[in-house]
């Protein structure tokens, strides 16, 4: 498969690794000069030093995670388009001294013969002797011809420097351990751009859920894929939940009642636009193949 776009970014998204293992060494002592034909007087024996009477030894370094691989589950409406674009990802990504950790791979929208997939991702790197972790989210824009699937461009998130003040609301988000943010989205709070309606919605469901969240600003299309409506992600007004209580939306075994729980709660603290695997009645509500996997909630200023 070929990948074209923004594969050669690599350096705007993981930092490079080095790492020094010191070792000690020791000098035998120097062995004793032949006798002479005159007076001769003893050569001493020279004492040994600390480093020939102490073993040698190596400090451990810092050791990169381990993480698990992503493998589309049996609840994907295409698994293969999927595949592919995490395969994407992992090339443009990977480098030496470093680990590449798939949170999840999410429809930004697919229709017949193209397809949206967002990659939200961990990066663990070896830096000047220490892990780093760092990250980004991805979206890989996929055509279909026949019955084969290619890349046709790669679009990492680009969520803008960090604020030098964020609101109270956005510090209580970042610091609440219900709700779980990757790379990018930890960004999109800290550069102040989402805006206080999602924020609040998120701490109002973090009563109650333990929420892992995919995307919210940066690494979403601009518009509605498939076709010329602005998306409310990119203005900072929307986010997308693709775990629940630590079960994945997507996943068939996952509790219907619980994402419709779920949805209902969403629109009862003000989204307008409740997307998500299961139909709901209301105006707010609707469903489709691209909110098969995730939960999209999006908010009026």
């Amino acid at each position: 498969m070929g990948f074209s776009g923004e594969v050669g970014r690599r350096g705007l998204l993981i930092a490079g690794a080095g790492l020094l293992v010191g070792c000690s060494s020791s000098e035998s002592p120097s062995s004793t000069p032949p006798p002479s034909a005159g007076p001769t007087t003893p050569t001493p024996t020279p004492a040994p030093t600390p480093s020939s009477s102490l073993p040698s030894t190596t400090q451990p370094g810092p050791v990169l995670p381990s993480v698990r691989a992503w493998v589309p589950g049996p609840g994907e409406v295409a698994p293969q388009v999927k595949r592919i674009a995490v395969a994407a990802v992992m090339e443009m990504l990977q480098q030496e001294q470093s680990v590449v950790e798939v949170i999840d791979a999410q429809y930004g929208g697919i229709l017949g013969s193209t397809a949206s997939v967002l990659v939200p991702c961990r990066v663990y790197s070896l830096t000047a002797g220490r892990v780093v972790t760092g990250g980004t989210t991805v979206d890989v824009r996929l055509s279909r011809s026949g019955e084969t699937w290619r890349v046709t461009a790669t679009h990492p998130a680009v969520p803008g420097a960090a604020a030098k003040t964020i609101s109270a609301v956005a510090r209580q988000v970042l610091a609440t351990k219900q709700i779980l943010l990757p790379p990018a989205s930890i960004a999109d709070v800290r550069s102040g751009q989402v805006h206080d309606s999602v924020l609040t919605a998120m701490l109002q469901l973090a009563k109650t859920y333990r929420i892992g969240v995919s995307v919210i600003r940066s690494g979403h299309p601009i518009n509605v894929f498939g076709t010329d409506r602005p998306s409310d992600h990119p203005q900072g007004r929307a986010f997308d939940t693709w775990e629940i209580d630590g079960q994945a939306v997507v996943s068939p075994s996952t509790s219907r009642s619980l994402i419709s729980t779920y949805m209902k709660a969403a629109e009862r603290i003000g989204s307008y636009n409740v997307g998500g695997p299961v139909v709901l009645s209301g105006a707010a509500f609707f469903s489709d193949q691209t909110h098969h996997d995730h939960v999209h909630a999006g908010f009026r200023i």
